[in-house]
């Protein structure tokens, strides 16, 4: 037997399966990459030599009103080191510098203040002066015109206004926007609901460019680095993580550059050919984002990629916020045809797009192509009124799966991590950027 030690909330699961029956086990690279410094190393010397830019020591001379934009509690960015580095930088070259912190929530909730302090530790989530982003819309926006998809850019004022913009994140591989990172501290990060809407519309979401690993002819990808000169975000510190969540890797300076860079390396360690199976088991790499089942629709995709059409996918995300989504639950509660409710996400213009509606529109996409069974602590009836199988543990999914299949030996290709990952057609090259 074979035995996998799955990312399960803050812990692992076990799956255990004949040797015979696993087909592949799809990985990125980074776990067997080994950087020749620490964590706090990688930051400083990042910091240190930026791409495309002088040092942040030095563009925050002379600024007094300096927003730094940071992840929120649902991304796994290590801001215990990125904010402290970035935070002596900036008063290194400006001692009286005013300085918030902006969290990016997109449109998702707030951040408790529990949360916070898990994010920034203690001292800086007590000192520093941290406000927290709300999508809504409220006299905290100014426009800045219009998009290149046409839709209006509606942003904080906060970061606006700033006399230095910079932002820290993590670059990891994105179902839609091709990558996470750089760009997308400002739209969705602390753009208005209206403008994430009209960015994540179903004509762009249907696009065979907003995909894993895709950012040239990327239409959300266009609109998002567009947003992001617009705001002036000047300045960038992004890492890639590994799976124990630890820096193994980070650049830092203009916001395209120093991004492209980290893609660049992402596309050197993520990329594996898809090895397609009857059964493809994936996860959402754990906490923090398996918290809710509208996230682990990203894990989802990964195994899309490789699941034979017709085949199940046995999803494992612990998911214990429950549905993560109001109105992704409700479309899929209220409509038993998928297919049917593809047609209203395709017809739906982009100024009329609704909240959820492109992750709807992408787990409607992986549910035409498999069954899933899904394993969490979410309610079961929750779980099948969003059209998948409950399962209360592997070995219950692997069962559900073979009598689905009407067969005890199909293969299966496991996954371990999903969102860390780009399941490509092997002959797929990397990504011209």
């Amino acid at each position: 037997m074979k035995r996998f030690d799955l990312p399960y909330g803050r812990g692992t699961i076990s799956l255990s399966l004949p040797e015979r029956r696993v087909k592949a086990v799809l990985e990125s690279h980074l776990h067997t990459y080994y950087p020749d410094q620490g964590e706090e190393e990688l930051v400083r010397r990042a910091l240190e030599h930026p791409e495309g830019s002088p040092r942040l020591s030095r563009l925050a001379e002379g600024k007094h009103n300096v927003v730094i934009i940071a992840s929120d509690h649902t991304r796994p960015v290590p801001s215990r080191y990125i904010i402290p580095a970035m935070l002596r930088e900036i008063r290194e070259g400006n001692p009286e510098a005013d300085i918030t912190i902006l969290i990016a929530t997109g449109c998702h909730r707030a951040p408790t203040r529990e949360e916070l302090i898990q994010k920034f530790g203690e001292e800086i989530a007590e000192r520093e002066k941290i406000v927290i982003h709300s999508c809504e819309d409220s006299e905290d926006f100014v426009s800045l015109g219009t998009l290149p998809s046409g839709g209006e850019l509606i942003l904080n004022r906060m970061a606006v206004e700033a006399d230095l913009l910079c932002a820290e994140g993590f670059i990891e591989p994105h179902f839609f926007a091709g990558f996470s990172g750089g760009r997308k501290s400002v739209l969705p990060g602390v753009a208005a609901r209206k403008t994430v809407l009209a960015n994540h519309c179903s004509a762009f979401i249907d696009s065979p460019y907003a995909r894993t690993g895709i950012i040239e002819g990327n239409p959300i990808h266009r609109d998002m680095i567009y947003a992001a000169k617009k705001a002036g975000l000047a300045f960038i510190v992004n890492v890639v993580i590994n799976q124990k969540k630890e820096i193994i890797h980070a650049v830092a300076g203009d916001c395209d550059l120093a991004h492209q860079k980290g893609v660049g390396f992402l596309n050197d360690w993520c990329r594996t050919p898809a090895v397609p199976a009857d059964i493809v088991v994936s996860t959402n790499g754990g906490y923090p984002l398996d918290q809710n089942i509208y996230q682990a629709v990203k894990g989802m995709t990964a195994a899309e990629a490789t699941v034979n059409e017709g085949g199940v996918i046995i999803m494992a995300a612990k998911s214990e916020d429950g549905d993560g989504g109001q109105v992704f639950y409700e479309t899929f509660r209220d409509e038993p045809d998928v297919d049917r409710m593809m047609e209203r996400f395709l017809a739906t213009p982009a100024e009329e797009t609704i909240p959820d509606q492109w992750q709807s529109q992408i787990f409607a996409r992986v549910l035409k192509r498999a069954r899933v069974i899904y394993v969490s602590s979410a309610p079961q009836e929750m779980v099948r009124d969003l059209h998948m199988i409950p399962a209360g543990s592997m070995e219950e999914a692997l069962e559900i799966a073979d009598r689905l299949l009407g067969k005890p030996d199909g293969s299966v290709t496991v996954i371990p991590d999903g969102v860390s990952v780009m399941v490509t057609a092997p002959e797929e090259g990397k990504t011209e950027l």
